[in-house]
């Protein structure tokens, strides 16, 4: 279980909200870090805790393709991302770098910025610890689960060559 507070935004962030093309030629996570989102939350990047939670609504990370984009939100502490949907090619990209992402569209309309959210990703269960709600996510398929806990797929593959 992880918890943080909410960081709450709304339909198509793109992946040049969460982080700027001007950054792009930055391949330090640390650096991106701290231009992540700042175009649409000028203090997020100041403010996020590590164990914070971003919460929005439909086709977070739509846009270009970028793996910079989850990136720099799995490298400011987030835990993970919880949104109705997201783009597919953002979410496959996060998977690979260990950033977990819970689809639940009930969540994002019972979490409030600033509330303080629990999450099991590993059993797709989100509660709200403001208000006392909870929520179920689609937890991942095993495979899924094991790249993310494993820090993403190159550290996943890695383990997996090694066990033999």
């Amino acid at each position: 279980m992880k918890s943080g507070s909410a960081y709450k935004y709304g339909t198509n962030v793109d992946t040049d909200a969460i982080i700027p093309a001007r950054y792009l030629n930055v391949s330090d996570p640390a650096e991106l870090a701290r231009h992540c989102m700042e175009d649409i939350d000028e203090n997020f990047a100041r403010v996020v805790k590590p164990g914070d939670i971003i919460v929005a609504d439909t086709n977070f990370g739509c846009g270009s393709s970028r793996e910079h984009a989850p990136l720099c939100i799995k490298a400011a502490g987030v835990t993970c991302v919880i949104a109705k949907t997201f783009a597919r090619i953002f979410f496959r990209n996060a998977i690979n770098i260990g950033l977990p992402l819970m689809e639940c569209p009930e969540a994002v309309e019972g979490i409030s910025a600033g509330d303080v959210i629990e999450v099991d990703i590993a059993r797709g269960k989100i509660k709200n610890i403001t208000t006392g709600m909870t929520f179920t996510a689609k937890p991942y398929p095993d495979f899924m689960g094991g790249i993310i806990a494993s820090g993403g797929l190159i550290e996943y593959t890695r383990q997996k060559l090694a066990a033999g």
